[in-house]
């Protein structure tokens, strides 16, 4: 039987979702959960990639596995490993969730605890970030219409809160305190 004080973390810990489209700033997001304030950071793509995907390194293949692993039904198996990763009593950041599937695997395994934030950024700005990182107009465009990419804005009416990201790194965190500060007082944003 669980002691009080860790029944009470268990309540108390939060599984904070991260959807968006490529380029939005999830990762941003997720990393800053982790390095602020201590979440445990998972990425979906690193599920897959553990998995599935033979080329771990390619964005291309990993879009390729996700579509395979959503279209052949696969998608309960993905959360399931998923959620496997997910520390008992820890905080916890989930990066990449990309179907409404994932948004009801997470929400009904951690109920309450789960909340989803949504970074929303404009085609312009997402597609200039990923222009630094040596991505050509091209790859980005064939990657934004990849299959898997799809489902992404139907996650955007299950969030607890949108969180623009067309600013700076520190608009977004102070948006991300803000967000994270609403769901812990219980409130709305």
């Amino acid at each position: 039987m669980p002691s009080p004080d860790s029944q009470q973390r268990q309540d108390n810990r939060l599984v904070i979702g991260i959807a968006g489209r490529i380029g939005a700033g999830k990762t941003s997001v997720g990393k800053y959960l982790e390095s602020r304030y201590g979440f445990c950071y998972v990425r979906y793509s690193q599920v897959l990639s553990d998995w599935r995907a033979k080329d771990p390194e390619s964005k291309a293949h990993l879009q390729a596995m996700g579509w395979e692993v959503m279209a052949g039904g696969m998608q309960p198996e993905l959360n399931a490993r998923l959620i496997a990763r997910i520390p008992a009593l820890a905080d916890c950041a989930v990066d990449g969730l990309r179907h409404p599937v994932d948004y009801e695997a997470l929400s009904t395994n951690f109920g309450r605890q789960f909340k989803l934030l949504y970074i929303e950024s404009p085609l312009e700005t997402r597609w200039q970030r990923l222009q630094s990182r040596s991505a050509t107009l091209e790859d980005f465009s064939r990657r934004e219409s990849e299959p898997v990419e799809q489902q992404i804005p139907a996650l955007r009416e299950k969030a607890y809160a949108i969180i623009d990201n067309d600013r700076t790194l520190q608009e977004l965190y102070t948006n991300v305190d803000a967000a994270l500060d609403g769901i812990r007082t219980g409130g709305q944003t």
